[in-house]
């Protein structure tokens, strides 16, 4: 805020009173004006942090209708603006009701230049903070992605190629230890890709019991198994159209990776007790913390459905391994 002039706009209609009060402020760029039209030309022109508005206007000098008027539709055209009301003497009523309006403070008549000097000075102040807190708002919701914090080159790197994969429909594969943001990028990709007005349909494959899964991917028919008394529609099909995110993959049971293979390969499924090939568009994000290749040289993961999954690999970096991010979060 240095750089910028500390602009004040003074309504008063008193001749006198404009002249005793132009010299009062150090260090402000002062514009005095006389009527409601005037100030709120004076207002667009030169978007003063603080506004010392006189109730007593033209054509009302005598009443105070003009002086809410201009205040109402100061505060409608720049909120963040702080207006000091000066009123008459003991006129405690119209003072609380400027207040109650969303003037800043108000000021009694008559004039004393160093009083009033400090409490526009503190209003100003109060200004260039609100500013500066909206500024850092701003620049906080301007971060690398949507829902990531970040600053670290390493994060920063991350988010550089969720930007590049994103608009096309190559399956994605991200890598990182538990609470290093995995689902929060499978929803940044979403978010930047042509599915963004879809809907993504997460689902976290370690969560679910073996015996439940296939029915809770695949959907099932009425009858397929005991319990299922109507049919379901799974997860996979109700993600057609936008993203399916299969968190934990790793943990996906190793009879079950087959079936899911051959989705990933033709598109099309079957629900559970279902003989009707069901056409799927959709795009697919994977994660996983667990090491798939050790799980490949063990036999627990299938090494063509992990050629599948990862046409493009992303590893997120953990925490300890990005400077500075945590004295951001």
């Amino acid at each position: 805020m240095n750089g910028l002039k500390k602009n004040l706009l003074i309504v008063e209609d008193d001749e006198g009173l404009q002249s005793q009060l132009r010299w009062c402020f150090d260090g402000f760029d002062v514009a005095i004006c006389g009527t409601r039209s005037e100030a709120i030309t004076q207002l667009r022109r030169l978007q003063p942090g603080v506004v010392l508005l006189d109730l007593g206007l033209p054509p009302d000098p005598g009443g105070v209708t003009e002086g809410f008027a201009t205040l109402k539709e100061i505060l409608s055209l720049t909120p963040e603006c702080k207006v000091i009301v000066v009123t008459g003497d003991n006129d405690r009523t119209n003072a609380v009701n400027a207040i109650a309006l969303g003037a800043y403070d108000f000021y009694q008549k008559p004039a004393d230049p160093e009083i009033l000097t400090l409490i526009v000075e503190r209003a100003y102040r109060v200004y260039e903070l609100e500013i500066e807190n909206k500024q850092l708002q701003n620049n906080q919701h301007s971060m690398p992605l949507d829902g990531i914090i970040a600053s670290s080159a390493s994060m920063l790197k991350v988010c550089r190629t969720i930007e590049k994969v994103a608009p096309s429909d190559i399956t994605t594969l991200l890598l990182g230890a538990s609470g290093t943001g995995k689902e929060r990028f499978a929803q940044a990709i979403h978010n930047l890709s042509p599915r963004a007005n879809e809907k993504i349909v997460a689902i976290n494959c370690a969560a679910i019991p073996d015996a439940l899964l296939e029915s809770e991917l695949f959907g099932h028919e009425k009858g397929a198994f005991t319990g299922a008394t109507k049919q379901t529609i799974g997860k996979i099909e109700l993600a057609n159209g936008g993203t399916l995110f299969l968190d934990e993959i790793g943990d996906l049971p190793f009879d079950l990776q087959a079936k899911l293979l051959r989705f990933f390969q033709e598109r099309v499924i079957e629900r559970v007790g279902g003989r009707v090939e069901i056409p799927i568009d959709v795009r697919i994000i994977c994660a996983t913390h667990q090491d798939l290749t050790a799980h490949i040289k063990e036999g627990r993961f299938r090494e063509d459905l992990y050629y599948r999954i990862s046409e493009i690999t992303i590893q997120i970096p953990p925490l300890k391994d990005r400077e500075g991010d945590a004295l951001l979060l």
